[in-house]
């Protein structure tokens, strides 16, 4: 992958985490406590999270193509070095105070990657189906 091409896919993932976040949030403000809005001190510190996040995903960049282990490797170091990183920037902000608090962000992050693994996956179908079909079209 060419590394502008991985710009724009970490620029992708950023946003779709970010939204994610803000759905999440929304939704359990909404059922748990409707009166509370977001200040803007909030949504900038959710954006840094999203930000962080999203770079760490050069983790995952390599410009050679890599087998499936080292693909599955990269991604659990990417995943554990985004939950120690993220959760210690929390402390770090005193978002997290306790072992309880720590234990939900690391849920939350753990939900909050799954979505966008998934959604990446269903992309990298979508985009092989069509390279599939265009050499299928260039035989004939």
């Amino acid at each position: 992958m060419k590394l502008s091409q991985f710009a724009q896919k970490m620029m992708k993932d950023f946003l779709i985490i970010f939204a994610s976040i803000i759905i999440i949030i929304t939704l359990l403000r909404q059922m748990y406590d409707p009166n509370l809005a977001f200040d803007l001190k909030s949504i900038y510190i959710l954006m840094a999270f999203s930000f962080i996040s999203a770079v760490t995903g050069f983790i995952l960049y390599s410009p050679n193509d890599m087998s499936e282990k080292e693909i599955r490797l990269r991604i659990a170091i990417h995943f554990f070095a985004l939950e120690i990183l993220l959760i210690f920037l929390a402390s770090v902000f005193e978002i997290v105070n306790s072992a309880a608090d720590g234990i939900i962000l690391a849920l939350q992050i753990a939900v909050i990657y799954i979505v966008v693994r998934l959604l990446s996956w269903r992309n990298d179908q979508r985009e092989a189906q069509q390279i599939n079909e265009r050499l299928n079209a260039l035989r004939k």
